[in-house]
C-alpha cells in the first residue's frame, strides 16, 4: 500500500516543502492545501490591539468549608467527638454541575469515604448518595518540580460530574483523622461558548474573526501549523500527509523544549513562539498514523486567563498513559465540553495546578479534545501520572470504568490518537519504552521502569485508575494503534 502512495506523497512533499520542520509555530503562516486546510487571506495574524475584545467566558466555583456533623447527622457513623465525620446538611446553593473536596495539605491523604447527593436545578427531588473517588493523589505534577512543589497546591478528591444542580448535601467519614481544611468545591462550567456566542465551526477562521485575547492567541499559535488562528478544531489528516508533514525529528525536540528537571523558569509563551526551527533527517519509513480530528481548547471553551502563563515541555513522548476521569458516566456527549471546563477549573482553581492535568481527553462518543496547553503535536509536560509525567503523555477517557465497560468509540479514539502522536516520536504502540521514576508509591525516585507504549495509570502507580474495565481494553488499543500506523 505504501508503494501505491508514492506519487501522492511526492505531490504532498512538493506542496509542503516550504513548511518549517519544527513543531513550533512562530506565526500564523499560510497553510498549504496539502494539510487539508483552506488558506488564510493574510500570511500573519493581525496585531492583538486590532482585534475585538474576546468575550468573558463564564464559569464559577463555590468553596464551602465542611463542619463536624452532629450525632443526628452522621449517617456514616464516626467518633463521639465528630472529628472523623464532617459534612454539610442539605442546602440551597448557586447552580453548579461538578463537585469535589479539597484540603490544605497536598501531601495528606483522605482515608475514608466521601458521599454527596444533589438536587437538579429547579426541581425538588434529591439524587441518591453518590461516592466521590478519594484516591486522587496519584494524579498531578511530579514531586520536586515547580508545579509539584507549588504553594497553591491542595489535596483533593477526584471531581464528580452531577449535572445542573442547585442543592447539595455532603458527608465525609474518616477511617483515621481527616485532613485539615476540608472544603466542598461546587463548579459551574458556565454556558457553552457555542450557545452563548454562535460561531462558524470551521478550522479556517483567521485571527480577525476569532477575536482572540493574548492568552488565547498564544495557545492557538502553537497549533498554527495544524489549524488557523482561533480554530475550534484541528481537522483529520490522511496518513500520507501526516508522515510527510511531521516526521520524527529528535533534534527539533531537544532544541525547542525545556527539560522537565529545569522547571524553575517555565518557558514563556513569547519565548515559545520565537524558537528557531532545527533541521534533522527524517527516517526512511516513518510510521505515523492518520491525524484524527481534535477539538481545540477554543472549541471546548477553556478560559485561558485562569491557567498559568507559559508552556512547559518535556524532551519527547515515549509512552501514553490512559486514565479514566472518575467523574462518572452520567453525561451526554453534548455535555462533554462542559465536563472538561469543570475539570479544568477544578484542577486550576480548586487543586492549584498550573493547567488542565491531562494532555488529551476522549468522551464516550470518541471525540478527542486538546488538553493541557502547549500544542497537540508537541511534547507538553502534563500532570497526570505522578512520577512519570516526563517523556509521556496522559489521555483521560471521560467517565468511570471500574464496573462499566468503556464504549468502543472511546477505545478506538485512544488507538487513533496514539497512532498519530506516538508516531510523531517514532514509537511503536505495541512496543515498550523505559521511563525514569520521579517518585511515587510504586517506584522510588530514580528507578528505571519498562512500560508498554500504551499503558494504564496503574502501571506506574498503585491505583485503580483507569478502572479494570478500561484497563482490560488497552491490549486492543495497542493492536489497533499499530495497524493505524501501517505496522503489521
Amino acid at each position: 500500500m505504501r508503494a501505491s502512495l508514492a506519487s501522492s506523497i511526492a505531490v504532498t512533499c512538493a506542496a509542503v516543502i516550504a513548511l518549517p520542520v519544527s513543531l513550533a509555530a512562530p506565526a500564523a503562516a499560510e497553510v498549504p492545501p496539502a494539510l487539508g486546510l483552506p488558506t488564510a487571506a493574510s500570511g500573519s495574524p493581525p496585531a492583538l490591539s486590532a482585534q475585538p475584545p474576546a468575550p468573558e467566558l463564564p464559569g464559577a466555583t463555590q468553596s464551602l468549608p465542611l463542619a463536624p456533623l452532629g450525632s443526628s447527622d452522621r449517617a456514616l457513623g464516626g467518633g463521639a467527638d465528630g472529628t472523623d465525620a464532617q459534612g454539610l446538611t442539605r442546602r440551597d446553593v448557586r447552580p453548579f454541575s461538578l463537585v469535589g473536596v479539597v484540603w490544605d495539605d497536598p501531601a495528606a491523604v483522605l482515608h475514608g469515604a466521601v458521599q454527596v447527593r444533589t438536587r437538579a436545578t429547579g426541581g425538588d427531588v434529591w439524587s441518591p448518595w453518590q461516592d466521590v473517588e478519594t484516591h486522587n493523589e496519584e494524579h498531578g505534577a511530579d514531586p520536586e518540580t515547580t508545579e509539584g512543589a507549588g504553594r497553591a497546591l491542595k489535596g483533593s478528591t477526584a471531581p464528580l460530574w452531577v449535572g445542573d444542580s442547585d442543592g447539595v448535601e455532603i458527608r465525609v467519614r474518616g477511617e483515621e483523622p481527616l485532613p485539615e481544611g476540608l472544603r466542598l468545591e461546587l463548579v459551574d462550567p458556565g454556558e457553552d461558548p457555542a450557545a452563548a456566542a454562535p460561531v462558524t465551526r470551521t478550522a479556517a477562521a483567521p485571527g480577525p474573526q476569532a477575536g482572540l485575547n493574548a492568552a488565547e492567541a498564544a495557545v492557538s499559535a502553537v497549533n498554527a501549523q495544524l489549524a488557523a488562528y482561533g480554530a475550534t478544531w484541528i481537522p483529520a489528516l490522511a496518513m500520507a500527509a501526516a508522515e510527510v508533514t511531521f516526521p520524527y525529528l529528535p533534534r527539533v525536540q531537544e532544541a525547542e523544549v525545556q527539560p522537565a528537571d529545569a522547571l524553575a523558569q517555565p518557558q514563556t509563551e513569547a519565548q515559545d513562539a520565537e524558537v528557531e526551527p532545527a533541521v534533522a533527517a527524517a527516517p526512511a519509513k516513518p510510521y505515523i498514523g492518520p491525524r484524527p480530528k481534535i477539538i481545540t481548547r477554543k472549541g471546548w471553551g477553556a478560559d485561558e486567563k485562569i491557567r498559568e502563563k507559559g508552556f512547559v515541555y518535556t524532551k519527547s513522548i515515549k509512552a501514553a498513559f490512559v486514565h479514566h476521569s472518575a467523574t462518572g458516566n452520567n453525561y451526554t456527549c453534548k455535555q462533554a465540553p462542559s465536563v472538561l471546563r469543570s475539570i479544568y477549573r477544578y484542577h486550576v482553581k480548586s487543586s492549584g495546578w498550573r493547567d488542565f492535568g491531562y494532555n488529551f481527553a476522549v468522551d464516550k462518543c470518541g471525540n478527542i479534545y486538546e488538553g493541557r496547553a502547549g500544542g497537540v503535536a508537541k511534547p507538553v509536560l502534563g500532570a497526570h501520572t505522578l512520577g512519570f509525567n516526563t517523556n509521556s503523555m496522559g489521555i483521560a477517557v471521560l467517565g468511570t470504568f471500574s464496573k462499566s465497560a468503556p464504549p468502543a468509540a472511546a477505545v478506538t479514539a485512544v488507538a487513533r490518537l496514539t497512532a498519530w502522536k506516538l508516531g510523531l516520536h517514532g514509537v511503536n504502540p505495541k512496543g515498550t519504552s523505559y521511563l525514569v521514576s520521579g517518585g511515587g508509591n510504586r517506584y522510588k525516585k530514580g528507578t528505571k521502569v519498562r512500560f508498554n507504549a500504551i499503558s494504564g495509570h496503574r502501571d506506574g502507580f498503585a491505583t485503580e485508575c483507569p478502572g479494570v474495565r478500561l484497563y482490560g481494553k488497552l491490549g486492543t488499543a495497542r493492536t489497533s494503534s499499530a495497524k493505524y500506523q501501517g505496522r503489521r
